[in-house]
């Protein structure tokens, strides 16, 4: 290979490197702009959560999940306590309460009763079946 065609490819690789640097500050220049855009966007909706949560009644606020999970137990203790003699079964108590039915928060939900049946407070008079203990 001789010097000429030496330069020759040295040339032609910097032209490739050079133009390749300027289609990455492209980019760049693009996705500056549009994480720009997206932090903007983003100080908006905090701003308008902010204004919403002040605007939004106590009883309207978001329930933290344990709070959540102490209201259906709660809500499943007041069933038994409305209905001391009834028998539910557990897709009964989801109807009843209306909660959804499929099968992954059937089996929370039975979870939470096996629970209350070895806290004392339900008995188990049949297989999948709970009623308050008397």
């Amino acid at each position: 290979m001789n010097v000429h065609e030496l330069l020759r490819l040295l040339q032609t690789e910097q032209d490739e490197t050079t133009a390749r640097a300027g289609n990455l500050r492209e980019q760049i220049e693009r996705l500056t702009t549009a994480l720009a855009e997206t932090e903007a966007r983003l100080t908006e909706l905090a701003a308008t959560r902010k204004v919403i949560d002040g605007l939004t009644p106590p009883d309207h606020a978001t329930v933290p999940a344990e709070t959540a999970t102490a209201t259906v137990y709660q809500r499943i203790v007041t069933a038994f306590n409305e209905h001391p003699e009834k028998v539910f079964r557990v897709r009964d108590l989801h109807e009843h309460l209306g909660l959804p039915t499929d099968e992954p928060s059937i089996n929370v939900t039975r979870s939470r009763l096996g629970r209350l049946v070895r806290q004392r407070f339900l008995e188990q008079p049949g297989r999948g079946r709970y009623q308050k203990r008397t």
